[in-house]
């Protein structure tokens, strides 16, 4: 409980921050917030409990993906050094909706209480709608922007229509009120039933799964790249973990009609994301797709709900939000040497001779595209294995045999990156600085990627 409660007050300190000189590097401030985030989460270890009237629960296996969720949160910010040094941006104001909108996350990954969800959601939420529109200048950032904020309103209304149906049927917003439902009348169970399907509809737009997934490339794309990575890895991991508590607590009843449902859902995002982005040369249009089809793999766990589920669910998180952030680290860097209409240009190209100008960048890179096509000796590789594995344990091998197909299909298009970096194009070109911070996030989130991919029990064991 200490890491949402301290975030919560840094979150708004940093705000006060901001009242000073806009030269003030905040980015140290905003490190160290999150480092003691991460100290606290080992100081609440080990001491279960329920808090806020029992609508908070943290355990062993909360803490770990809190501690997920605030390392990826840590390394966002690790890369986004040098990012806010104009003079019209206010890196405060940025910082603080971060820490905040974690703040969401980590309520998300804890409620034991539909109407905690809700709170943690919109906390996570509204922080997102503000930092994606947040340069005012960029017209795509400010169609992505109100894009989002309509259709994550859309999405909300649906959750909260299907939060009152449950009400309606069970008469309470405890995580468990569905355990009790073949006590219901037959009415109330009409009730419960669209409230399961309101609630799925709701949580499955925020991980972008098909068919909620229209808004994610106009989105990623139309974001400043920062917030990008931060939404593309954060919202994710908090997402499916809310997904997770849902269905194997409260729908766990009903697993025979939520899970045909779900498979063609994770089957469709799968097929969907990895052949729509075969077609895309802009990075973070590829990226988006690409995260779709995560968000398919990520749903096959859930359809073959057992007992590793919550540790594999945290693991392909983290190997997520590390490749994320190491591949869109690279991004921000490579992005300001090639201009495209007088702003840094999204196209693949960018990466073109990257080898010759920054073998470090290069590395980074590859194993971060490596790792999200699934190539062994990464964590990417296992993360896929252990969500097929858990699928096929059910029942449902077919998800097995598409997901190895467009697994080999990803890596076409997450080879188009690795392709350019190696070429000989553009190497003329300036040789790149790298920023201390920037360089550090890269060497954490690359070292780990690799360090799980040879030993992902050090992080599975845990669960």
């Amino acid at each position: 409980m200490y890491p949402i409660l301290f975030l919560s007050v840094s979150g708004l300190l940093m705000l006060f921050l901001g009242l000073g000189s806009k030269k003030l590097n905040l980015l140290p401030v905003q490190l160290i917030c999150l480092f003691i985030a991460l100290v606290l989460v080992a100081v609440d270890y080990g001491k279960p409990g329920f808090y806020f009237n029992s609508m908070v629960e943290i355990t062993n296996n909360t803490l770990w993906v809190e501690f997920t969720l605030i390392l990826v949160a840590f390394l966002v910010s690790a890369i986004s050094s040098k990012q806010f040094d104009e003079d019209n941006a206010h890196p405060a104001e940025y910082y603080a909706l971060m820490q905040l909108s974690l703040v969401g996350a980590l309520l998300m990954v804890t409620f034991t209480n539909y109407i905690m969800l809700f709170v943690g959601l919109e906390i996570l939420s509204v922080g997102l709608y503000v930092l994606t529109g947040s340069d005012k200048r960029n017209l795509r950032g400010n169609e992505a922007a109100i894009k989002y904020f309509l259709m994550g309103s859309f999405a909300t209304g649906i959750l909260l229509f299907g939060i009152a149906m449950l009400y309606g049927a069970t008469g309470n917003f405890n995580l468990n009120s569905g355990m009790s439902q073949f006590s219901l009348l037959p009415e109330a169970k009409i009730f419960f039933y669209i409230g399961m399907l309101m609630i799925s509809a709701g949580l499955l737009f925020k991980v972008s799964a098909v068919p909620f997934h229209f808004w994610t490339a106009d989105v990623y794309q139309g974001a400043p790249s920062v917030f990008t990575a931060f939404m593309a890895s954060i919202v994710k991991i908090a997402g499916i973990i809310a997904i997770y508590r849902i269905f194997s607590t409260g729908f766990a009843l009903e697993y025979q009609i939520w899970s045909k449902y779900l498979a063609i859902i994770a089957v469709a995002s799968i097929i969907l994301g990895n052949i729509t982005a075969v077609f895309q040369d802009n990075f973070k249009r590829m990226l988006a797709f690409s995260s779709i089809s995560q968000a398919g793999f990520l749903l096959l766990s859930i359809i073959g709900l057992g007992s590793k589920t919550e540790g594999n669910l945290a693991f392909y998180g983290l190997s997520y939000g590390l490749a994320t952030v190491s591949a869109f680290g690279v991004y921000l860097v490579v992005r300001t040497n090639v201009l495209e209409n007088g702003r840094p240009s999204e196209n693949i190209n960018v990466f073109n001779g990257l080898f010759k100008k920054n073998s470090f960048l290069a590395v980074v890179l590859i194993i971060s595209m490596l790792s999200l096509a699934g190539i062994p000796l990464t964590s990417g590789f296992l993360s896929k294995f252990f969500v097929l594995n858990d699928a096929a344990a059910k029942g449902y091998f077919y998800t097995l045999i598409i997901g190895v197909i467009m697994s080999a299909i990803s890596l076409y298009y997450y080879f188009k990156p690795v392709r350019a970096a190696l070429s000989n194009v553009d190497v003329n070109q300036q040789a790149i600085v790298l920023p201390f911070w920037t360089q550090t996030g890269l060497i954490i989130s690359t070292g780990l990627t690799l360090l799980l991919g040879l030993a992902p029990d050090l992080f599975r064991s845990l669960f």
